[in-house]
Parts: structure tokens; sequence; C-alpha cells
């Protein structure tokens, strides 16, 4: 981890390891702890070897579903469950094509978000709401995302590897159906989520695992993720794991190693 600790807030919880932390470990980023280290290293690792190539997946995945809805003339975005900004965020991505891009990144992880507004100091168009996205209503409502985001116009609704931290008593087809709802014709979904559906997958040693953590997960099978889609059309190739999508180089791995279902849906 970086020697600056300038951005970490003193509401950090650094006794539990944090999902936004070991996805920012797993990706080369400095923004993590030892707990968070030492958790990936000793427990997940162990269970799951893959765990690095599902988050390198996921990333390049996300990058490519940006510029496919910047293709479709997608100029603004709310990323939800955003984590810790690295190199190669959605604004650096979108804005690089069209630096009048905007975006509304949410997350409730305090490293996440004070990172965040370091890093977008300065940018108009950019912002981080620290929210709990199982709250859409906040989410949405909130002045900041108001500010920058017009719901009149289609939007690029990002929800990458956020799913499978929505537990069932929390309801996520109502969650996503609200985000749905507020969304204009013309708006797209992309959403990746951890998949039981794989031998190679982990999915009940990882869950356990993960209870020892601020994040608990809860593994869904195709046909789940695909209903958190709902009324909103999967574009080609449909929902496949996230080195299949729309590869820029064909992946020679077996596709059950990327350990996430990945699609992105259309609204019509």
């Amino acid at each position: 981890m970086s020697q600056q600790t300038n951005w970490v807030p003193t509401s950090v919880n650094i006794d539990k390891p944090s999902a936004a932390r070991m996805y920012d470990y797993l990706l080369g980023g400095s923004h993590n702890f030892a707990v968070d280290r030492e958790f990936l290293e000793h427990r997940i690792l162990v269970i799951q070897p893959d765990a690095k190539r599902f988050a390198i997946m996921n990333r390049s995945f996300m990058r490519r579903a940006v510029l496919f809805m910047l293709d479709q003339g997608i100029r603004q975005f709310l990323d939800l469950g955003s984590g810790i900004p690295t190199v190669g965020n959605v604004h650096e991505i979108a804005q690089g094509v069209d630096p009048s891009s905007r975006v509304v990144y949410v997350d409730n992880e305090h490293v996440a978000v004070a990172h965040g507004q370091l890093l977008l100091e300065g940018n108009r168009n950019v912002v981080i709401v620290q929210a709990d996205i199982t709250k859409p209503g906040l989410v949405l409502r909130d002045k900041e995302t108001q500010r920058v985001l017009d719901f009149t116009q289609p939007i690029g609704l990002l929800a990458v590897t956020i799913g499978h931290y929505i537990l069932d008593d929390q309801d996520p087809g109502r969650i996503f159906q609200a985000y749905r709802d507020a969304l204009p014709a013309g708006s797209y979904l992309a959403m990746t989520h951890l998949t039981n559906d794989f031998a190679l997958v982990k999915a009940e040693e990882l869950t356990e695992a993960m209870n020892s953590s601020q994040n608990k997960v809860r593994a869904r099978s195709r046909a789940e993720v695909s209903g958190l889609f709902g009324e909103f059309e999967l574009v080609s190739p449909g929902l496949v794991t996230t080195s299949q999508w729309r590869p820029e180089v064909p992946d020679q791995e077996d596709p059950e190693r990327d350990g996430l279902y990945a699609g992105v849906g259309l609204k019509g």
C-alpha cells in the first residue's frame, strides 16, 4: 500500500477485509490494507486460484462494454458499486472518446469514496456519491446524481460485480427494477455477476469465506442473472462469461475460469 495515508478517512474499517479494497489489490492498485491482502492470499486465492483472473477479465469486460455504449451514442454513465478508482476507470474511457461525457460513481466504501473525491477534484462532469446501492431512491435522487445526469436522455447503467453482493433478503429483483425503471428508452445496462453454475467456481466455499469480510456474497445461476435484466433486451452475444463478451482477441482459456457471467441489455 502507498505510504501516503491522507486519503484514508478515520471511518475506515481496517479490522475486516473489504471487497472494494481486495479488488483494488487484485488489479495491482495501492489503496488496500494488510487485512485485505492477507485475506486474499490466505483464504480466497487458496479456495479459488482463478480469483485474479476473475478480476482482470471483469475489468476488461467493463472497458469493452463502456466503449460499446459510447459507440451507440451514450455519453452519460451511472456506475453502481464502482469501487476504488484505478487506472482505466469509466470516466477515463468515456472522456477519452468524448471529453463532455458525464459519470456518476456510487459506492459506500469509505476508501473508494475518499480516493475518488481526490481523483475527481476539478472534473465537474464526474462525481462519486457515497450511498448504499440497495437504496435506489437515495442514489437516484441524490443532488449530485441529478446535477450530473440527465434522466431524459439515454444512460449507461453499470452493475459490474455488484449484484452478487445483494443478498436475497434485500430483494435484488426489486432493486434492479427500480434502476431500470428510472432510465429512458435507449439506455443500456451492463452487468457481471458471480455464478455457481460452474464446477471450476468454488461458489459455496467463497460464500462461506466472504462471511468473514465486510461483504457477503450470493452466487447465482444463469437464469437468475438473466432475470436481473428484466425487460432489457440482451445484445449479441447475450449472457456469456466475461472473456466471451465481444473479445478484442479470442481467449483460449476455459470460459468457466472467468467465474462471472456478463451481458449488456438495451431498453427499448
